[in-house]
């Protein structure tokens, strides 16, 4: 599969699939936001019966957000025909061969078989879903985002801490890697940055920032720096000093500054 490379992902043609059963419209706006982030959404349909109550909170937002809305009536009950419909119209859209990937907005685990067969194409699929999602669909996609990171406002400083730096251990003076921020959701995967920064680093032990993110994601498609408390894995890194060291260098040829890192060792 062509990985394009660091910036091109934002030129990237997207099919943005919603499964109006499985997701909230109160996250659309953050979710459609958070897409143009990756590529143009150059198509957005939402899938449902919206002759139910469930899907009536949809009925506001649609025109607001070009979304195409694809009414699916519920046949038998027991039944998800809005899955299937919705499975049928994304192989149809993968076939015409216009788009570069897929977004899939979703908590269910139904569309493991689908992103798995885009995968197979060559295309991106990009997962969105609540916490509750399984992993297999999570894994099936090369990103995933909680959409209870969407939820966030992103202008409120105490929904947003900045998570503490871990201090010395009193007793002995070595840093505390293992314990368990309190402003954060989620224990750090040390171990996963490590390997990361190894697969990704040159002989000096170095890695480039954007190709430890990419490795990030490859191995752990749900990996999302808000988990931690920062909008932007080069915060993260940079507020994680007891783990990594950071360095700045500046491209001869373009004159940018690209972000190093690597493992802090002991001394």
């Amino acid at each position: 599969m062509y990985i394009p490379k660091q910036g091109e992902e934002a030129n990237l043609h997207l099919a943005v699939l919603i499964d109006a059963d499985n997701a909230q419209a109160s996250v659309i706006e953050a979710l459609l936001a958070e897409i143009a982030r990756y590529g143009e959404a150059t198509v957005k349909r939402i899938y449902g019966d919206f002759t139910s109550k469930y899907s009536s909170q949809w009925k506001s937002v649609l025109n607001k957000f070009a979304i195409k809305p694809v009414q699916q009536f519920a046949y038998t009950k027991g039944k998800n025909a809005t899955d299937s419909t919705m499975i049928i119209d994304a192989m149809d859209l993968l076939y015409t061969k216009r788009f570069d990937g897929f977004c899939i907005v979703s908590s269910d685990s139904d569309f493991t078989g689908l992103a798995m067969r885009i995968r197979e194409e060559g295309l991106w699929v990009y997962g969105f879903g609540e916490e509750k999602t399984p992993a297999a669909f999570r894994n099936a996609c090369h990103k995933f985002i909680r959409t209870e990171n969407l939820r966030l406002d992103d202008n409120s400083e105490d929904e947003l801490p900045a998570l503490e730096v871990i201090t010395e251990e009193a007793n002995n003076g070595k840093l505390a890697t293992n314990e368990k921020d309190a402003t954060s959701k989620k224990r750090f995967p040390l171990k996963l940055a490590a390997k990361a920064v190894e697969e990704a680093s040159s002989d000096d032990g170095w890695a480039n920032l954007a190709t430890f993110g990419s490795y990030l994601n490859r191995v752990q498609p749900d990996f999302d720096p808000r988990d931690y408390g920062y909008e932007k894995l080069s915060s993260l890194v940079k507020a994680r000093k007891n783990i990594f060291e950071i360095d700045e260098r500046v491209s001869p040829t373009s004159g940018k500054k690209h972000l190093y890192v690597r493992m802090k060792t002991e001394k």
